[in-house]
């Protein structure tokens, strides 16, 4: 990220904030207290910096994912979809197949991103070999990854008896951290008599956040250190010049978008592994792809920055939820709040505008000063 797209980002969350403090101001909030209280309500605890940290893996790895796409040119609109077939073989490996602990996580985070992958690699095929838009076809694959998970609970072998929601998975197939010793005699009594030990592990902490963490390292390496990462970024800066320069260019879309819905497989699959421990019948998206955007339109599509991208956005949220029961302030600001950061930072004109606004203010300053 150069310091210009850093400058632009800063200037995106600070506008988005003082927009959401004139809202806060029009409904009779005080914004200092409503921010404080949002930021104590995010960090202000152990068990609100776990929660924060739970928040924000998902949302991590989706914006990891919609910023692979696109540096390469390729606009994932689909990660809401291959975060729920990440979900769905997820779970589905972590009820039927019988492993041994350890192994049985890996084995269901692998299947996530392999049906995350090849659900993304479907729309890189169509737009290959058909010339699809792939706008349009991964919004239409979001939908048929809802219905056909929705599907899939209609099976005995998965579906909960007089249930929406699936069985739970096996203990051996969660990533949680020391799951199996939280709900152990010596593990309650340690917990019970150690308050920033309980408020930290109490929550559903996981070890998807070192994931997430080396997934955006790697991601990182990959585009900036190897030759796939050359031939991937070159189609998204001039297609035509990099099939003239022998790059396959079909080859290159169905690579970036499988690699792209493999990680976005791999955010649901951590997600029932770490978190949920099932699947349930959806009434609606569930937003995690969708929220990957904004991620990593904030991170200017950088990896490596869709890590505090992520941390933010969780926070926003998270925090942001308590603003109703401390204030009697409808939460739904706070959305707006991260709307108006993202529409800010989608207009860099509008940004280079103010920027030279200032910079001629600044130097008719300096001419009077002479």
């Amino acid at each position: 990220m150069n310091k210009r797209m850093l400058s632009y980002t800063f200037m995106s969350v600070l506008l988005g904030l003082l927009v959401g403090a004139v809202i806060l101001l029009l409904i009779g909030v005080n914004p200092l207290e409503a921010y404080k209280v949002m930021i104590l309500g995010a960090f202000g605890k152990p068990k609100y910096l776990s929660w924060t940290i739970v928040e924000a893996v998902p949302i991590i790895l989706t914006g990891v994912a919609v910023a692979f796409a696109f540096r390469t040119g390729i606009f994932n609109i689909g990660a809401e979809g291959q975060f729920i077939m990440g979900s769905l073989g997820a779970v589905i490996v972590g009820v039927v197949v019988k492993l041994p602990p350890v192994v049985h996580g890996i084995v269901a985070l692998v299947a996530g991103i392999i049906v995350g992958a090849i659900w993304g690699g479907l729309v890189g095929i169509f737009k290959a070999k058909r010339g699809v838009n792939e706008v349009i076809s991964s919004i239409m694959l979001n939908w048929i990854a809802f219905y056909f998970s929705n599907y899939m609970l209609t099976k005995a072998f998965l579906r909960k008896p007089d249930s929406n929601y699936s069985f739970n998975i096996e203990p051996s197939a969660s990533i949680r951290i020391l799951g199996k010793w939280k709900q152990s005699e010596a593990g309650r009594a340690i917990l019970k008599n150690n308050a920033f030990l309980k408020g930290i592990l109490n929550p559903p902490l996981h070890w998807g956040i070192i994931l997430a963490v080396l997934v955006a390292i790697l991601v990182w390496f990959i585009l900036k250190k190897t030759t796939l990462g050359y031939q991937l970024k070159a189609v998204g800066f001039n297609r035509f010049a990099a099939e003239y320069g022998g790059i396959d260019i079909k080859k290159s879309t169905v690579i970036s978008m499988a690699i792209s819905g493999g990680m976005a497989g791999l955010a649901g699959a951590v997600q029932v592994l770490g978190v949920t421990g099932n699947i349930g019948i959806l009434a609606a998206q569930q937003g995690y792809g969708f929220n990957g955007i904004a991620v990593s339109l904030i991170a200017a599509n950088n990896p490596i920055a869709c890590i505090p991208s992520g941390i933010l956005f969780a926070a926003l949220s998270y925090g942001g939820g308590k603003l109703n029961s401390a204030l009697n302030t409808p939460s739904e600001v706070i959305k707006i709040v991260i709307g108006i950061i993202v529409l800010f930072i989608a207009m860099p004109q509008f940004l280079e505008w103010i920027r030279l606004k200032f910079a001629s203010k600044k130097a008719k300053g300096g001419e009077e000063l002479e």
